[in-house]
């Protein structure tokens, strides 16, 4: 509480005033006030138990207009200590053992209490993933993304799984209390009923009809809003976040940024920075960030998802046999599902991949990412890459970042939004080359081939290869361009100097820790070093992954220099610059075909057979111009403008580093 208060004793004078007024006590000893207490701002008031309340000197004014002076009107007040200039009117039932910061309004609530000794949330066991708990997260105020993602999917280190564990467990001890709290600046209106909850400063709280255990992570840049008909049992909601329209929250973590509304239902689930989840309903997800669900029909149920947007009626079934549900589902970044689809886990969908239709079968397409994974007559059929000349992958990767409604200045997920980096291209390394041996196994050119309970069709599988390897060359291009920017190279030993990688972390396996990309040996690292003690407290390992995250640039070249040693055929010491120009060139190649294709699918987007429903009461003519008039001429779309610049400032780039390299000797 902001509010330094030396309390004191009621003056009989005043104890007869508030007596006047309606208010009575069993003990008028046992309530304390301080400075200039003024008895007129007090009316009909029940005090019991030991009650401290600072000065008011101030009124509020509500959205409407109406001004109220600020004291407590008609209500219980229980072991409460409550702070300067608050309104608190009109409690059906009472507050009680609750710290009531400065200027908070509570009007018209029926219980708030705190009851027992409480977490507020933090240790409850959320069963994620598995149903049956085998991969259980316990919640804390902080939990990210990268740490939840380590605690449910790394059991093979049960060691540092155990200690992460005890340090929430710490925690949780250390936040626990029997006062609930309610921080300044916070709006508590309407509400039924409250019990065992901490309202961080600036929350707003309408119309809730039940809040048990939990904590409302609120701040002053990024306050949190619980609305209207939400029940919540056992969460934890962090800053940023909107719950609201009559949602059902049971054993739930809720990241910053998110917005649950429209009667929305979820429980044993984690949600994480700017998820949105509406109408439908989530069981036992890990929800890593940006996993967005709109329909009333949709389904998310024991799989991990990020950066993911669900079709209506989309999916999936963890009870693949008859020993419960145990089974899980990964569908890793950037993956969606179109209308009334679904998925038997356990399975695997690579990044960036478009499921299309129902599939009864169990598969595996993480080494294939940017693929279409499409039923037709009861199979499943693979086509790899495709999603790579997308033009909605390309918009989606642009949207992420601007949709990020996180103010708070300290961000709990350190999220990478890149759509080309070691983790992908590491895949389409695996993809091409998995691609390759398919081929080259069968023997002969064939019209389809079977793997892993799918189908890819012969020209698909070409394809597949030719656009895979256009994003190697393209990511590859790009870290060499970024590597070697702004720098004059009089030799080629400047050159080789500046390509030589100064450390060795990038190398080997990158991974996505739900939003974090870092390499493999850094998070093992980082798992070895809370199994000796040297990383002993969560705030150490909050720190850890911040530090991965400013890393990244660097670690970036030190694996691209790897896959571009590999692709020439030889080490970076040996390199010349003639070398570079022909790895520059090849790039500039990869990055105009792989925007000609995106145009050309943006175009699609603008054939009068696209138009169909538009110019209801004309010809083509009238339909054309129609369409105009709603979605904008070709040329002159966002998007489409976005693709020709970019084709002009990357081509421009290239030109520019051959140009330096040609002046060295």
């Amino acid at each position: 509480m902001k509010t330094e208060n030396k309390f004191r004793a009621l003056s009989p004078v005043e104890i007869t005033q508030l007596e006047a007024a309606g208010c009575c006590c069993d003990d008028w000893k046992k309530i304390k006030v301080s400075g200039q207490f003024d008895t007129s701002r007090y009316r009909n008031v029940t005090f019991s138990g030991e009650v401290k309340i600072a000065a008011s000197t101030r009124s509020v004014t509500d959205e409407s207009g109406v001004t109220i002076r600020c004291g407590i009107y008609n209500a219980h007040i229980h072991n409460c200590v409550i702070g300067a200039n608050v309104l608190i009117s009109n409690i059906g039932d009472y507050i009680a053992n609750y710290i009531i910061e400065d200027d908070v309004v509570i009007k018209n609530c029926g219980l708030i209490h705190t009851e027992g000794k409480s977490s507020f949330g933090n240790g409850t066991v959320v069963a994620v993933l598995n149903e049956t708990g085998g991969r259980a997260v316990k919640m804390w105020d902080r939990l990210s993304a990268h740490e939840a993602y380590i605690i449910a999917l790394y059991r093979h280190r049960d060691k540092a799984i155990r200690k992460i564990e005890k340090m929430v467990d710490a925690y949780s001890a250390k936040v626990a209390s029997d006062r609930g709290a309610i921080g300044a600046h916070s709006r508590i209106l309407n509400c039924r009923t409250v019990r065992n909850v901490r309202f961080g400063p600036n929350s707003s709280c309408e119309g809730t009809m039940m809040l048990n255990e939990g904590s409302a992570n609120s701040c002053h840049d990024d306050p949190v809003f619980i609305g209207p008909g939400v029940i919540m049992d056992h969460f934890i909601v962090c800053s940023g976040s909107i719950i609201t329209e009559s949602t059902l929250i049971d054993k739930c973590f809720v990241g910053q940024g998110c917005v649950l509304g429209k009667h929305y239902s979820a429980e044993n689930s984690l949600f994480f920075a700017n998820c949105a989840g509406f109408h439908g309903e989530a069981c036992s997800i890990f929800a890593g960030p940006y996993t967005v669900t709109h329909h009333k029909s949709t389904l998310l149920i024991a799989g991990i998802f990020s950066f993911m947007n669900a079709g209506s009626g989309s999916n999936q079934s963890n009870h693949m046999y008859k020993l419960g549900p145990i089974h899980q589902g990964i569908m890793e970044r950037g993956s969606k599902t179109t209308s009334d689809s679904y998925l038997l886990w356990p399975a695997r969908i690579g990044p960036f991949t478009l499921v299309m239709g129902r599939h009864y079968k169990n598969m595996d397409t993480s080494s294939l990412p940017f693929s279409y994974l499409i039923e037709s007559n009861d199979q499943s059929i693979l086509v790899p890459g495709v999603n790579l000349r997308s033009v909605g992958t390309i918009r989606d990767a642009q949207k992420w970042p601007k949709r990020d409604r996180r103010k708070d200045p300290e961000k709990i997920d350190q999220v990478n939004f890149n759509l080309l980096s070691p983790y992908t291209i590491r895949k389409m390394f695996e993809g091409r080359d998995l691609l390759r041996k398919i081929k080259s196994v069968s023997g002969s050119v064939s019209a389809s081939y079977a793997y892993n309970n799918m189908i890819i069709k012969g020209p698909s599988l070409d394809k597949g290869i030719e656009l895979y390897q256009t994003g190697i060359n393209k990511f590859l291009g790009n870290s060499l361009i970024k590597r070697l920017e702004k720098i004059q190279f009089r030799t080629d030993s400047d050159l080789r100097k500046r390509l030589e990688p100064d450390k060795s972390h990038g190398n080997g396996e990158w991974v996505d820790l739900a939003g974090l990309i870092a390499p493999q040996r850094v998070v093992d690292r980082l798992l070895d070093e809370i199994e000796l003690g040297k990383t002993s407290t969560l705030q150490q390992i909050e720190e850890e992954f911040r530090a991965m995250h400013r890393s990244y640039y660097d670690w970036e070249w030190i694996w691209a220099c790897d896959r571009i040693e590999e692709e020439a055929g030889k080490p970076v010491k040996s390199f010349t610059g003639a070398d570079v120009i022909a790895f520059v060139e090849k790039w500039k190649k990869s990055v105009t075909e792989l925007d000609s294709m995106l145009y050309d699918d943006a175009r699609k987007e603008f054939t009068l057979s696209s138009m169909t429903g538009f110019g209801i009461d004309g010809g083509d003519d009238i339909k054309r111009r129609d369409f105009e008039q709603v979605r904008g001429e070709f040329e002159s779309n966002s998007v489409v403008a976005a693709i020709q610049d970019h084709i002009k400032s990357k081509t421009d780039l290239g030109d520019e580093l051959i140009n330096r390299l040609k002046k060295i000797r």
